[in-house]
């Protein structure tokens, strides 16, 4: 099997059954994986790990996604909305705190149109023009996505959740379909963003075939970001009984991005540090380098809550972020307070 991890090393890619049997390899080869992976993340990215800081300013969302806590039929979900000034508060604590990327995400809130939005975007670009702007808040016409880029927008993080059509539709209701979400990606790299797909691994119906669709997928859209972890459930959801996913496999699926593509950006996601106190440790071990610590206010944290449990919903962003930064120094690595561009340039 450890042929496969060097075949996957020296050719970037594999077919759909050799990627099946990566996904299903035993401990043994999940550890030479990630041996290899952590080699080809210190090779282009030396031992720094990029810090975002996130700030979840909306959890209303039209859309009513059967995985997700914060679904418009939730409704036990405390609704909120951070205000301009909230936001821009965010910004400068973390800016304060050495953050130099911020990214803005929120369920699809008709509340904010492209004209408010657009507001947000251009004064963080005005006030912190050495940052980088991420925006995650799902899909948007091509119109709306260049208003936003024009704006100063940098990236764009639209997690695709599955390559497969059938499996997208069991996920999410009939009107949301898997044409419209590959239509948007192909709109935000046409526009000329760093784009980040990715997917929740252990997901509902999910097969290690689905698995190995997704990373043929993400080999051909060749995204400067993935972002992926377990799927873990929310008590007020129609996949509330469905197990959470697997810590092992998500390593696996982290190490196998780095090698397929060496020059990605690959968060250690907070559902991955949920599953596992030690989480982000073990996938910044198996090739991730970003790390996405909460600028939101406390006050509202425990409200933006796509699944059960989540971690990190108490601490003031200052003590977070000392906090990870001890974690990350502990396992050799080192914190680095500047944009954190990916080196995977090619659009």
């Amino acid at each position: 099997m450890n042929r496969l991890v060097d075949k996957l090393e020296k050719e970037k890619i594999l077919t759909k059954a050799q990627f099946v049997q990566l996904i299903n390899c035993d401990e043994t080869t999940r550890k030479y994986l990630a041996e290899r992976a952590d080699k080809i993340r210190i090779e282009n990215y030396g031992k720094n790990i990029y810090i975002r800081g996130l700030i979840e300013f909306s959890n209303y969302c039209k859309q009513d996604c059967y995985y997700c806590g914060i679904r418009k039929s939730n409704t036990e979900c405390p609704r909120y909305r951070l205000s301009f000034q909230d936001i821009m508060a965010c910004c400068k604590e973390g800016y304060d705190l050495g953050f130099r990327t911020f990214v803005l995400q929120g369920g699809e809130d008709p509340y904010f149109t492209d004209d408010r939005l657009c507001e947000i975007i251009c004064a963080i670009r005005t006030n912190y023009p050495d940052c980088a702007i991420t925006l995650s808040l799902g899909e948007k016409s091509k119109e709306s996505y260049k208003r936003f880029f024009d704006c100063g927008a940098d990236r764009y993080l639209l997690r695709h959740e599955t390559a497969n059509k059938e499996h997208f539709q069991k996920l999410h209701p009939q009107k949301q379909t898997y044409e419209s979400r590959m239509e948007c990606l192909r709109a935000l790299k046409e526009i000329g963003y760093q784009v980040g797909c990715g997917f929740m691994v252990g997901s509902p119906y999910q097969t290690a075939e689905n698995l190995a669709e997704d990373l043929l997928f993400i080999k051909e859209l060749n995204p400067q970001m993935v972002g992926i972890g377990p799927f873990i459930p929310h008590s007020q959801t129609p996949f509330k009984d469905f197990s959470q996913g697997s810590l092992d496999t998500t390593l696996k699926m982290l190490s196998i991005i780095r090698l397929m593509l060496p020059k990605v950006l690959l968060p250690a996601t907070t559902a991955l540090a949920t599953i596992d106190s030690k989480g982000r440790e073990k996938g910044i071990l198996a090739g991730a380098n970003v790390v996405m610590p909460n600028l939101s206010p406390v006050s509202v944290r425990k409200k933006y809550q796509l699944y059960d449990n989540k971690v990190c919903t108490g601490d003031e962003s200052a003590q977070c972020r000392r906090c990870l930064e001890g974690r990350i120094n502990s396992i050799g690595c080192k914190i680095v307070t500047d944009r954190g561009d990916s080196k995977n340039t090619t659009n």
